[in-house]
């Protein structure tokens, strides 16, 4: 009988990801309606800090050291987890909608003959316990609410800040050590090497202080005065659907529905309007400043502290005043 759900724990140079933290505090919740255990599933080297990261918001750890699982290749991973799930058969099966999820779990649902739903903006339970998947579709335009056969176990990718996470989990995770036993004739990938993208910073999804602009920026070589402003106070870039519409920025920048949630502590909109499929991507920010022209603009109402004024008058002097107070502390 499946009464586990299980989190991939994904990780980079091993610290967990923030999108781990989230599903496992979603999956505690679930958890107390469905009388289920919460387990994390971590694959890498030298984990000793991600377990003790992890321990409380599991009941369980299955852990599969091995050096062969650094750096990700979908071989290795299907290898190693697919006998796992086979053996325990956990109900649910969730990791987060990044490069990693999205290429993992189609071939772990193919590989399983399960059900998976990609880029879900929201779970929860129906009536007969049975997980219900929320995502968009159509560029964010129509929501689509899936809900798995009797297939086993119930996969989702989910996006980043769709659920907040649990500052008191409260859980106490027993390790469970599992060997990986991949022979070296299945592994058909060789990553040969990592090139870091120029002025590269951390994602939006993860940042604390995001500032971000829109049309209202008007030319692509304008956003120079956003990133300016983005170094002096060590935040990331972030920008709307329709600067990546006309080719400003690039995709994984957008914020919004059709783009990334994000739950920064800071976020600074310029010269955006405040559209409806933008604001729901900024919904668990816990501060957010607004910069347009329009008094009228909608993201006004969303804001906590608004300026109407012109962004290319405001930036470039909240920067240098910014710098100056930094400099005296």
């Amino acid at each position: 009988m499946p009464n586990e759900i299980w989190v991939l724990a994904e990780h980079q140079d091993g610290k967990i990801k923030k999108i781990v933290f989230e599903l496992l505090s979603a999956a505690i919740d679930f958890s107390k309606k469905t009388v289920q255990e919460v387990a994390a599933l971590l694959l890498g080297s030298g984990l000793e800090e991600a377990v003790k990261s992890l321990t409380p918001f599991a009941d369980k750890i299955y852990l599969m050291e091995d050096p062969v699982f650094i750096p990700y290749t979908s071989d290795t991973y299907l290898t190693g987890i697919a006998p796992l799930i086979k053996e325990h058969q956990p109900s649910i099966l969730l990791g987060g909608a990044t490069s990693t999820g999205k290429d993992l779990f189609p071939r772990l649902a193919m590989h399983l003959q399960t059900g998976y739903v990609p880029d879900c903006t929201g779970l929860s339970f129906g009536e007969n316990g049975k997980l219900v998947a929320k995502r968009p579709l159509f560029g964010g335009k129509v929501f689509a609410e899936i809900v798995f056969s009797e297939a086993r176990p119930q996969m989702a990718t989910v996006r980043n800040n769709t659920f907040l996470v649990n500052d008191k989990p409260d859980r106490t995770a027993k390790v469970i050590s599992v060997s990986a036993q991949i022979a070296p004739s299945i592994i058909k990938k060789k990553v040969t090497g990592f090139e870091k993208a120029a002025g590269a910073k951390l994602d939006i999804t993860e940042a604390d202080i995001v500032v971000a602009a829109g049309r209202g920026i008007k030319a692509p070589e304008n956003f120079k005065i956003i990133e300016d402003l983005a170094e002096t106070i060590h935040a990331s870039v972030g920008t709307t659907r329709a600067t990546v519409d006309e080719g400003w920025r690039d995709l994984k920048d957008q914020i919004g529905k059709s783009g990334k949630n994000i739950s920064a502590k800071l976020y600074m909109a310029f010269g955006i309007s405040g559209a409806i499929h933008h604001v729901l991507g900024i919904s668990t920010c816990k501060t957010v400043v607004a910069v347009d022209t329009d008094p009228n603009a909608l993201i006004f109402n969303y804001a906590d502290y608004g300026i109407v004024g012109d962004l290319f008058q405001i930036v470039p002097a909240l920067t240098e005043e910014l710098k100056r107070v930094l400099a005296s502390e």
